[in-house]
């Protein structure tokens, strides 16, 4: 009799670890995905200033930016020549921003986009983390 009841407590608890494992992956896969940006999606952008500026550079620049349209956060670096700002990209995009940015302000700067291998190598833990394995093998299912 133990054994019996043994035999289907093991079987029961396969099939829960099988459903959650599947629950999961779908979950992952469903939150990942690419879409379209909506009204409260926020977008990170980096623009990196190819000359020394001062404290007063960075507060103009930083008032500047948040008169912008869209953009909903700045935060700029005097010392390491880096400013980066939140924007909605419903509103605007990033190239637009620091293209009137360079007009306006006369600042040597470019925008920041991180290569393909940067992207991919942003997390260590990510590529063999088993949540990331599920989500790349969902992803190519579909």
């Amino acid at each position: 009799m133990k054994k019996g009841f043994s035999k289907k407590a093991l079987w029961a608890m396969g099939m829960f670890l099988l459903l959650s494992t599947i629950v999961l992956s779908v979950h992952i896969y469903l939150v990942t995905r690419h879409k379209a940006p909506e009204a409260n999606t926020l977008v990170m952008a980096r623009i990196d200033l190819k000359q020394p500026i001062t404290k007063e550079d960075a507060s103009k620049i930083t008032a500047w930016l948040y008169q912008q349209k869209g953009v909903d956060h700045v935060l700029c670096n005097p010392d390491s020549r880096i400013t980066v700002f939140s924007f909605y990209p419903v509103k605007t995009s990033a190239d637009e921003i620091v293209a009137n940015f360079k007009n306006s302000l006369n600042y040597k700067a470019e925008r920041f986009v991180p290569s393909k291998n940067q992207v991919q190598s942003g997390c260590p833990v990510a590529a063999t983390s088993f949540t990331y394995k599920a989500y790349k093998a969902l992803n190519n299912l579909f």
